[in-house]
């Protein structure tokens, strides 16, 4: 059986295996300090044997008739209601008698039950059957009591080792008729039903818990007799009446209050009684605090908020001339001086411009230098081919809107034959322009752009093109700077090779054609 208080599963202290005073693996654990003393009367021993049933929940006494040793931590069988039950041993020899004695139990008594045997593993078998039925019944019957409107609150069941009984402990504030609720068990569980009502302390005592010193409640380890607390013993402490922090998790005042009540009553013997006003000429001072720890005694004079503290001598004094009908004219409060060493606050530092923010300054400069590049690279440009595309369609709009259909780009063109061509007019000055067939004294052509299905094209010397929609010959075009794939001259016709695939910003920079010489209008 190992601790539950420690990982090993041994404790490091007593060395005992599993009966630390923790009460992590069994409550209320009592050492035996006795147990290898020498007697010099054997059979003058105690015969009576300490066993504890539910982890320490409940302790009896049970007489040993056999003539068997049993240690502390062994599994007996002892005598039951109407049949048997299993308990462990955690108490033997002549601490017995002490205990016994002070929980007032004779050692001969004829009613005392004894021990039959040590548990066998048959017994341990059906022992770990009924109480694996605990559970289940403590669920079965709180939902039986809220259902017959019962007040009362049903906080742990014991059942025997042979299942024949079972014994339900509950806490109510007032008398409670369970008389139809017994049968509802009865008929349920089929053993018989024991009612035992028990107090809100003897209940948190069989939960358990952690207070809030951060060790098992005093009541689970090793506190059995429980005394009446009250609100005096925080008065005479100092204690500020605070029920939240008074209050244990039985939800009455800790039982911790009553451990050092005495001390502070021996201390408070030496202060001075009816202390409580003293005369002064400000006004009359009231005793707030008594501190035993420094002996001295809180004053505070009204209309203020200041605390003075009196040394025992100074308040008999004043008492004294008070007494005589004299007041004081101050109380002459002594400096407490604490003997914790004072911290020192930091001075305030001036750290402006000690700050350097060059790397800051660097990590932008870098991030926007790699923004740049990125925007430079060609995948980067491919990205943008959308808004080209928009630009691309607004320059062929402009084109309709002058009188020209949308122009592909014209890339490796062979040269075209044919005589000198006048000089082009204006764009969108050109007139309409039939559907011609295949184009005569030219040579082979590839496929083109949309500048496709022609009318028969004439070599030989052209005349100036006219505006479209207008008959008559105009003048030459004034020179100037070409324009792309405009004012174009003169072109040799011949065979055209394939035209490269067509994609966003493939064509590549086109050279304008030189200028043609100024020829006389026909």
């Amino acid at each position: 059986m190992g601790c539950g208080s420690c990982g090993t599963g041994t404790p490091n202290g007593c060395k005992s295996n599993g009966g630390c005073s923790t009460g992590g693996c069994n409550r209320l654990n009592v050492h035996d300090w006795l147990l290898n003393l020498p007697f010099s009367d054997p059979e003058s021993s105690c015969k009576v044997v300490e066993v504890s049933f539910k982890n320490g929940s409940r302790k009896d006494y049970f007489r040993n008739n056999t003539l068997q040793y049993f240690e502390k931590g062994d599994y007996v069988t002892v005598e039951g209601v109407g049949g048997f039950d299993v308990g462990e041993v955690s108490l033997t020899g002549e601490l017995v008698r002490m205990q016994m004695k002070k929980k007032a139990v004779e050692e001969f008594s004829p009613e005392m039950k004894k021990i039959l045997r040590k548990s066998s593993d048959r017994d341990i078998e059906t022992f770990k059957i009924s109480k694996a039925r605990e559970q289940e019944m403590l669920s079965r019957s709180r939902a039986v009591a809220r259902t017959l409107n019962l007040q009362m609150k049903l906080s742990e069941i014991e059942v025997q080792a042979d299942g024949k009984k079972g014994t339900f402990f509950y806490t109510a504030d007032d008398r409670v008729d369970f008389r139809e609720l017994i049968k509802i068990f009865a008929g349920d569980f089929k053993l018989k039903v024991e009612m035992r009502q028990i107090g809100i302390r003897q209940e948190a005592a069989k939960v358990g818990g952690i207070g809030s010193c951060g060790r098992e409640l005093c009541c689970s380890t090793w506190l059995n007799d429980f005394k009446s607390v009250n609100t005096t013993a925080a008065r005479y402490q100092n204690l500020s009446i605070n029920q939240t922090k008074l209050s244990g998790q039985c939800g009455r005042l800790k039982c911790c209050l009553n451990y050092e009540l005495d001390t502070y009553l021996d201390a408070l013997q030496q202060f001075p009684d009816y202390a409580d006003q003293l005369d002064t000429v400000m006004g009359t001072a009231q005793l707030i605090k008594k501190d035993i720890f420094k002996n001295l005694m809180w004053y505070i004079l009204p209309n203020n908020s200041k605390h003075y503290p009196l040394t025992i001598q100074r308040v008999k004094e004043i008492k004294r001339l008070n007494q005589a009908g004299t007041k004081v004219d101050e109380l002459q409060a002594v400096e407490v001086v604490s003997g914790k060493a004072k911290e020192v606050e930091p001075a305030f530092v001036d750290v402006v411009g000690q700050i350097s923010l060059k790397s800051l300054e660097r990590n932008d400069r870098r991030r926007r230098d790699q923004d740049r590049s990125n925007d430079r690279r060609p995948e980067n440009r491919d990205q943008r081919g959308p808004r080209d595309g928009n630009r691309e369609g607004n320059r062929n709009q402009q084109q309709q809107g002058q009188g020209q259909g949308p122009r592909g780009p014209q890339q490796n063109r062979g040269p075209q034959q044919g005589g000198p061509r006048g000089p082009q007019q204006q764009q969108g000055q050109r007139p309409p322009q039939e559907n011609r067939g295949p184009g005569q004294g030219q040579g082979n052509q590839g496929p083109r752009g949309p500048q496709q299905n022609r009318g028969p094209q004439q070599g030989g010397p052209r005349g100036p093109q006219q505006q479209q929609g207008q008959q008559g010959p105009r003048g030459p075009r004034p020179q100037g700077p070409p324009r792309d794939q405009q004012n174009r001259g003169p072109q040799q016709q011949g065979p055209r090779g394939p035209r490269p695939p067509q994609g966003p910003n493939t064509n590549p920079p086109q050279t304008p054609p030189p200028a043609p010489p100024p020829t006389e209008g026909s």
